[in-house]
């Protein structure tokens, strides 16, 4: 009987100890100012125009009502201290924000707030091994198979053109809702299968380049409970769309935060513009 009052008692307890669970609600974007580093590149219009502005401005105030305690970024973690200068120097009045989403949200939304800081949590540095150990598109032109790395970039280069005519016909926060949804979600994993099949038995670098992708992706994870996994912490995390499938799953998976959904926070869809 004992044994039995101190399980229930245990249980009486849980949901205020789940309530101290630190939250965590990740934001994948397309990257605003068009780096076009990745295999396929969306061509992101211009944010700077009055009317983008405006609603990247009102996508802050509808993430600032989550509270958030941490605001964290796409930055290397390794240059915390150039973050802070360039959050001093816009809280200052002494710096204009560029196209890059750190700039547009993270250092808007961590001012509205009035936090000490951004948080760089981002990791950048060399996988260990050679640059050939991870090039999987030269593994495919030397065996034979050009042929269908061509088709798949062909094939990711239709789906990043198809993102940049949705953007240019609906609002911000409706990009970031399609960037965010299940299916999209689940559209950007997908491919990361494919490309550990670009390889055989005795080498393959296109499971290498995977792996070195989760592991970026982990310490990610990493750097996100070093800043905002403690009790109560509430963080938002802002990083380029692709990311948002593996650290929902690093976040969900460790049952180290609990997930907030980015949908709750953002308005009722708005008709196409085009």
């Amino acid at each position: 009987m004992r044994r039995w009052m101190i399980a229930a008692a245990g249980v009486l307890v849980a949901p205020g100890a789940r309530a101290q669970t630190p939250e965590l609600m990740v934001v994948g974007l397309p990257h605003l100012a068009n780096p076009g580093r990745d295999i396929a590149n969306t061509k992101v219009e211009d944010v700077l125009t009055p009317a983008r502005q405006r609603e990247i401005v009102a996508l802050v105030e509808r993430l600032a009502a989550f509270r958030p305690t941490h605001v964290a970024v796409e930055w290397a973690a390794s240059d915390q201290a150039g973050l802070d200068r360039r959050y001093a120097a816009y809280r200052a009045g002494h710096y204009t924000l560029t196209t890059n989403e750190v700039d547009q949200i993270g250092l808007r939304l961590a001012a509205r707030l009035g936090l000490r800081r951004v948080d760089a949590v981002d990791w950048l540095k060399e996988n260990p091994g050679s640059d050939a150990d991870y090039d999987f598109v030269g593994w495919m032109k030397g065996h034979g198979r050009a042929a269908e790395w061509a088709a798949y970039q062909a094939a990711a280069q239709r789906e990043a053109d198809a993102d940049g005519a949705f953007e240019r016909c609906h609002v911000f926060a409706d990009w970031v809702r399609h960037y965010n949804d299940q299916a999209t979600l689940a559209a950007f994993a997908r491919p990361y299968y494919q490309i550990a099949t670009f390889g055989d038995d005795e080498r393959n670098p296109g499971a290498a380049w995977v792996g070195g992708w989760y592991a970026r992706n982990l310490r990610i994870y990493a750097n996100l409970l070093r800043v905002g996994g403690a009790a109560g912490d509430r963080t938002v995390a802002i990083f380029g769309a692709g990311h948002g499938p593996l650290l929902r799953d690093d976040a969900r998976l460790s049952g180290r935060f609990r997930l907030v959904e980015l949908s709750d926070y953002l308005p009722a869809p708005s008709p196409a513009t085009c």
